[in-house]
């Protein structure tokens, strides 16, 4: 086994190993920094296969784009740093179904394929205005649509973000501010002062 192929190994596991992860934890917040570093090993592949541009491109986009307004969401939401409820048994079925549905589709297409080393092995010597070009051409090869579904990606989860944190309190609920004790009466209740100045009791 070569270096290369040790590399390889050791990349596939920790992306493996962290996307796990981010399905499996019961925090949120964590879930999100799990799914960061998988995306920063699928980076290290692209950098493995010697196509510095797409690993960039992965690294901005997802890691610096995508992963950052799904951390920032969780931050406006009221509840991030706190744990998930455990999913009914139903859902865990349907998602171990899933996974094992991939993994049977993956090996089929894989095994009909049949990957052969080519020879002589030609190193990737694209230039980024080749790929820049391809990117935003019209015609039957290129890939604008997909360029413009990544750009309303992007679009739809900052609209996301300001309506999380524009979101109103509805009408009938107050909403409790936490502030210190401003002291206690002679009963032992403890007083403190909500939102709206009214002043409330809370047992101690």
């Amino acid at each position: 086994m070569t270096a290369s192929q040790i590399i390889f190994y050791l990349i596939s596991a920790f992306v493996l190993g962290t996307a796990v992860l981010a399905v499996t934890t019961q925090k949120i917040f964590r879930s999100a920094i799990w799914l960061l570093f998988s995306l920063v090993g699928v980076a290290a592949w692209y950098f493995w296969m010697q196509v510095e541009f797409v690993a960039a491109v992965q690294i901005i986009v997802y890691v610096g784009g995508v992963v950052v307004l799904i951390i920032f969401s969780i931050f406006l939401t009221q509840q991030s740093g706190s744990e998930m409820p455990k999913p009914p048994l139903k859902r865990i079925l349907f998602s171990l179904l899933a996974v094992l549905f991939g993994f049977a589709f993956s090996y089929r297409i894989i095994y009909e394929y049949g990957f052969t080393p080519a020879i002589p092995a030609k190193p990737f010597t694209v230039p980024v205005s080749a790929i820049g070009e391809q990117m935003l051409d019209t015609r039957q090869y290129g890939f604008v649509l997909p360029f413009e579904v990544v750009s309303m990606l992007l679009l739809a989860a900052m609209i996301g973000c300001i309506v999380i944190a524009m979101k109103t309190v509805p009408k009938g609920k107050t909403v409790q501010k936490h502030i210190p004790p401003i002291g206690t009466n002679g009963s032992g209740k403890l007083i403190t002062e909500s939102k709206d100045l009214q002043v409330e009791e809370k047992t101690t």
